[in-house]
């Protein structure tokens, strides 16, 4: 009788496969609430704003300020890890997300607020770098890509799901100023990101730590265990796999700091170079825009504020099928020539979107704010350039990246320098987002040809710059 299933593959293989899909699901919640916290301020943007009587520079203040608190938290999540554990790092994010939700929902005014928002930014912070470098840790090379990219595919139904959840709410209390039970919207909105907060709380509790910090904390036995469940083989093949990650580690089992990334003695600066560039280019081609500011946008070019909350959730949709593309292709076609595709695909599409801006009729309203008026065809082939745009950022740039920074720098230096990388995604993130309202009001055609431009110089950085690690243990890759 044949040990082998119908797909041609042996049971004890699928056994594997089923559990390294299970620990990274409970890693990538992080990622559900990245997505969830960065982007759930859209539908609160505006009441806040109102509440509180705050202009439009204090209002992108507001908002942006949470992705310097992400920063900051990328940046030391490292070294915790090292020193901690990966799965200590996601608890400690766990319980920052919790407190930060019901702090930022429940807040005495506009400073206190802010301050309750860094708190959760630093939340986001730990989870963007711990949830990719521990799936990269944990997942069986053939099949890291699609492992890697479920963060992503995380991160986007964290944005969707809060984009639902702020139009539901709104519409059932009448706007995001209306009341429930007493509370306005506005407020439940940013309040509700505490339950799926406690969920990943518990889930970290099911999971294992990553074989390679076990190693390199000299737990090998624990780390073997784990590796012959994931990856299976023989007692000799886990036994190489052991040797051959402790020999990145050397005989002192030390890792690289974050100010060590950068010398020459550490023999990865051109890397974490090239990781920085990758990270943030990913925001200067104008993501973030789409998911934190859609809202006033599209009401900025004539849409009303329901129809924009809805586009909103539309985006949202387009970029989930957009990163089930990428987990379909990414462990075929290569790292690479995703990131070619999508770059050649936004700049094309956040082009067409500056052209159509660029006819905009601009008015000042009765609080001295800008509005920009698109007439005819235009409102419709701007709001589907920016659709394309979400579409060929979701299937390259969203999900390759955090693939890549996570699996090409070696193990000593994996943990401190995918913090140094995502820190600079989130400063990226901080001055896209804190300057694209005064650009908006400039010039919004400008300002999406100048996103259009960062896509152009995306292509050339990674044909230049970027080798393919599609297929190699993280031991080959870094």
């Amino acid at each position: 009788m044949s040990n082998l299933d119908t797909t041609g593959q042996p049971p004890a293989a699928h056994a594997a496969v089923g559990l390294a899909v299970l620990f990274s699901s409970a890693a990538a919640l992080g990622g559900f609430l990245f997505g969830y916290d960065t982007a759930v301020i859209n539908g609160a943007v505006g009441a806040i704003r109102d509440k509180y009587d705050i202009g439009a520079a204090a209002t992108g203040l507001t908002v942006s300020l949470t992705l310097l608190g992400c920063a900051a938290g990328a940046w030391v999540a490292g070294g915790i890890a090292d020193r901690l554990g990966r799965i200590k790092v996601m608890q400690i994010a766990a319980v920052l997300f919790i407190v930060g939700a019901f702090g930022s929902a429940f807040p005495f005014g506009v400073v206190d607020l802010t301050l309750w928002r860094i708190l959760g930014g630093i939340a986001v912070g730990f989870a963007s770098v711990i949830a990719p470098a521990y799936i990269a840790e944990i997942a069986p090379a053939a099949i890291r890509g699609r492992l890697g990219s479920m963060y992503q595919l995380a991160i986007v139904l964290g944005i969707a799901i809060s984009q639902l959840m702020n139009y539901a709410i709104s519409a059932t209390a009448g706007g995001a100023r209306g009341e429930l039970l007493g509370v306005e919207a506005w407020q439940w909105m940013l309040a509700i990101e505490a339950v799926p907060a406690l969920l990943y709380l518990v889930m970290t509790l099911t999971i294992p730590e990553s074989p390679r910090h076990l190693v390199r904390c000299g737990r090998e036995d624990a780390a073997r265990k784990i590796i012959a469940e994931i990856e299976g083989g023989n007692d000799e093949v886990v036994a190489h796999r052991i040797q051959e990650i402790y020999n990145t580690f050397g005989a002192e089992h030390v890792h690289i700091g974050e100010r060590a990334l950068f010398s020459k003695s550490s023999g990865v600066a051109a890397l974490v170079w090239v990781g920085i560039t990758l990270a943030a280019l990913q925001q200067f081609v104008g993501i973030n825009v789409i998911f934190y500011y859609s809202n006033t946008l599209w009401q900025a070019v004539g849409f009303g504020e329901d129809r924009s909350l809805l586009i909103s959730v539309v985006s949202a949709l387009v970029n989930i099928l957009g990163t089930f593309v990428a987990i379909a292709v990414i462990d075929r076609i290569g790292r690479k020539p995703l990131l070619l595709i999508g770059s050649v695909g936004m700049a094309v599409s956040l082009a067409t979107a500056a052209v159509c801006f660029s006819s905009a009729t601009v008015t000042t309203n009765d609080i001295g704010e800008s509005v920009a008026t698109l007439s005819g065809a235009n409102g419709t082939v701007a709001l589907i350039g920016a659709n394309s745009f979400v579409f060929f950022f979701a299937l390259s740039w969203g999900p390759v990246v955090w693939v890549l920074i996570s699996e090409m720098f070696p193990n000593r230096a994996r943990a401190a320098a995918v913090g140094v990388a995502t820190a600079s995604n989130w400063v990226a993130n901080f001055l896209v987002s804190a300057t694209f309202p005064s650009l908006a009001d400039w010039n919004l055609s400008v300002t999406y040809a100048g996103y259009a431009v960062m896509a152009l110089l995306s292509i050339f950085i990674v044909q230049k710059f970027v080798k393919e690690t599609r297929g190699r243990t993280l031991e080959q890759a870094g």
